[in-house]
């Protein structure tokens, strides 16, 4: 078989195969490791993780669809992901993504055109004691303000 992900995509899912019952129940962690490959979730990259897994292409792009967490265009190397349930919402969060478009100069669903940053809006990152909440990558930035937004923004410059 072609390879065609990188060695660490394969390394990792020869390391969890183990805990997994078949192929099929490997794909969330198989999406994941794909995104890291490659920076986001394609359509050639869904049957790529397709034909690895011996599934329907279908599946996977049901999964990939359903879950924020898969891009399926490009991102900036920073993604900032708003929370726009009602306990974000009602703290400020609104005010929070129209703080950081205006910093960045891009409105929502948009990246920078040095592709560092990209802003976008998603249901519920499940934190609602601590909002408004913004993920950026895989870190959860809690009772976020615009003062701390701007710090965030100055270290990832």
């Amino acid at each position: 078989m072609e390879k065609k992900f990188s060695n660490e995509f394969y390394g990792e899912m020869d390391r969890i195969q183990r805990f997994y019952p078949n192929k099929l129940a490997m794909l969330l962690p198989a999406l994941h490791a794909a995104q890291r490959d490659r920076g986001w979730i394609s359509e050639e990259t869904m049957q790529d993780v397709a034909d690895f897994l011996a599934i329907p292409k279908t599946r996977v792009k049901e999964v990939v669809t359903f879950y924020h967490m898969f891009h399926t265009k490009p991102v900036g190397k920073f993604n900032l992901q708003f929370c726009n349930n009602i306990a974000c919402w009602l703290r400020g969060s609104e005010e929070l993504i129209h703080h950081a478009e205006k910093k960045c100069g891009i409105g929502m669903g948009e990246t920078t055109k040095d592709g560092r940053f990209t802003i976008s809006e998603v249901e519920c990152l499940g934190s609602c004691g601590t909002a408004p909440v913004c993920q950026i990558n895989d870190d959860y930035h809690e009772n976020f303000d615009q003062k701390a937004l701007d710090k965030v923004l100055e270290e990832f410059r």
